[in-house]
């Protein structure tokens, strides 16, 4: 039920080191208003629904089904949110919830961590975040990495994240980089809209200096996220004392990509082999993308992927999964992976327990 894509013997030395452990989930919330550009994402289906979805996501991460929620998931064209993964997950194998607000326009309607962050303008600004934000940011994600390791020494922390349109974003971050990204990152669509991002990317890339894009930091205050930059900077403390699961696709392996400039420019330890990114086959096997083929790129990094199908699911919102919608989110193939590992949950019992959650958010809207 877990394939790893790249990196293979690494990939499989850290799954035999945290099979059968109970780890942590953090999830990681931020925003863009490249989020908010007419078709860049399908995660909401219009742009005011998507200055909601991180804050549903999080209420819903934290309670699960319930009636009259403040923020209801907000409507998608087609599928169904991937929280209902995370949380099905979570709740079942009483998986500990962190929440961290890392920049969101209104405050979260259930207990999150605020970390002093804001939400990023769009990046064809080149303007994306004030740097000394982005550089609070790093120090709040590495002090936050270290105090939860505490409690999980011999465990993993997943960490997952919500930001509306961050797959644009990482591709600016992954440009700015070096990395030859173009084409080959994920959306939330079934075919991805490659030239819609890269126009956006680049706009932003094109404002900004040789200086700019050799600095890690001022490259994210530029063009990037706030949820990057907490994530980078989290992995690289907590990897000192425990297992990290990247839980993401092209999000994830744009912040592997930044944690490892980070700690080279400033010369801050962490352990690579502690390290991993954890997708959904939805992601890793996008013929519209090439999410291997970047993972390649970033040489270092083990890509693993559930094997979750949703074929036989009882909804149709799940089984459009199958024909590329929504794909990943909230951490949503890494909580699968953590179920496959923890408790050796295979496909059918996964689908089970989600579509229970369906039915239950299902009966409750109703």
């Amino acid at each position: 039920m877990i394939k790893i894509y790249t990196q293979l013997e690494r990939g499989q030395n850290w799954l035999e080191k945290y099979r059968r452990k109970l780890p942590h989930f953090v999830c990681v919330l931020g925003f863009t208003e490249t989020g908010l550009i007419e078709g860049i994402s399908a995660a909401g289906a219009t742009p005011e629904d998507r200055k909601y979805t991180a804050i549903a996501d999080a209420e819903f991460l934290a309670n699960g089904v319930k009636p009259n929620p403040q923020y209801p998931l907000p409507p998608l064209h087609i599928g169904a949110s991937p929280v209902l993964i995370s949380r099905a997950v979570i709740e079942t194998l009483n998986i500990p919830l962190w929440l961290f607000d890392a920049g969101l326009p209104h405050p979260p309607s259930v207990p999150a961590i605020a970390l002093g962050g804001q939400p990023a303008k769009c990046i064809s600004t080149g303007k994306a975040l004030p740097l000394s934000i982005v550089k609070n940011l790093l120090d709040r994600g590495l002090f936050w990495g270290e105090k939860l390791t505490r409690q999980i020494p011999s465990s993993y922390l997943i960490i997952g994240e919500c930001v509306v349109g961050g797959t644009t974003t990482a591709l600016s971050v992954l440009t700015g980089l070096g990395f030859a990204a173009r084409g080959k990152t994920n959306s939330s669509h079934p075919s991805c809209n490659h030239e819609q991002k890269w126009a956006i990317a680049q706009q932003g890339l094109n404002t900004i200096s040789l200086s700019q894009k050799s600095d890690p930091l001022k490259l994210v205050a530029a063009v990037g996220d706030p949820m990057q930059i907490v994530v980078a900077g989290m992995a690289i403390s907590a990897s000192r004392q425990c297992g990290v699961l990247l839980a993401g696709g092209t999000q994830m392996l744009a912040v592997y990509a930044l944690l490892e400039a980070i700690a080279n420019l400033h010369s801050l330890p962490y352990r690579s082999d502690r390290i991993v990114v954890g997708t959904t086959r939805w992601v890793a096997e996008d013929a519209t993308g090439d999410t291997v083929g970047l993972a390649e790129a970033i040489a270092n990094v083990p890509l693993l992927a559930t094997q979750l199908d949703f074929t036989y699911s009882h909804f149709e919102n799940l089984r459009a999964y199958e024909r590329g919608y929504v794909k990943e989110g909230v951490g949503a193939g890494g909580c699968a992976i953590a179920a496959h590992l923890r408790e050796n949950w295979h496909n059918d019992r996964l689908v089970t327990e989600i579509d229970a959650i369906a039915n239950r958010l299902l009966i409750t809207d109703n």
